[in-house]
């Protein structure tokens, strides 16, 4: 009897654009170069396409990156959740402030960033409680919204907490004799 999860891997990308120097990776500049070489061989194929069905089939063409390309414009439920500013408020000022306490942001008394590791976990745990009691609740740019800056603020979170760790190690390091 063998369980299928042993054989179920995943694989975890880096996405950001810069390196820690703040220096465009290499690698993504070369993978943007690709895209930038094969979308216009597919963006004619699909702009005639996109002409044919026109706008009543619910396929538009859009412009930017890939001028041209068709791509599905899925009509909105007529029940679907509409948008609040209020929570989209509520979800940037959250963010804000768990930002401030990873020191994201300056006290204004001192000059110094700010630093509370405990005040900022609290803060993304309730950015989580919120998600989770509004799921299938939120339009979907409010939903989006809130796992962007949750993703963010975790990301964000590990980094400052390695940080932490590695600023206080050398002091806790003790040697056996």
């Amino acid at each position: 009897m063998s369980d299928s999860r042993q054989d179920e891997t995943f694989k975890v990308v880096d996405r950001r654009l810069f390196n820690e120097e703040g220096e465009l990776r290499k690698d993504i500049a070369e993978q943007q170069d690709r895209e930038r070489e094969t979308v216009p061989a597919a963006a004619a194929q699909q702009k005639s396409a996109a002409g044919a069905l026109g706008a009543k089939s619910g396929v538009s063409a859009i412009s930017g990156g890939a001028q041209g390309v068709a791509v599905p414009v899925p009509e909105p439920a007529k029940d679907a959740p509409k948008r609040l500013p209020a929570f989209e408020n509520l979800t940037r000022w959250m963010g804000q402030n768990a930002a401030m306490l990873l020191g994201g942001y300056a006290d204004p008394h001192t000059g110094q960033p700010m630093l509370d590791l405990e005040g900022a976990r609290e803060m993304i745990d309730m950015l989580d409680a919120l998600r989770e009691k509004t799921i299938g609740n939120l339009a979907p740019e409010e939903d989006q919204l809130i796992l962007d800056v949750l993703g963010n603020l975790k990301l964000a979170f590990m980094e400052m907490t390695k940080a932490a760790a590695a600023a206080s190690a050398p002091g806790k390091v003790k040697s056996r004799t």
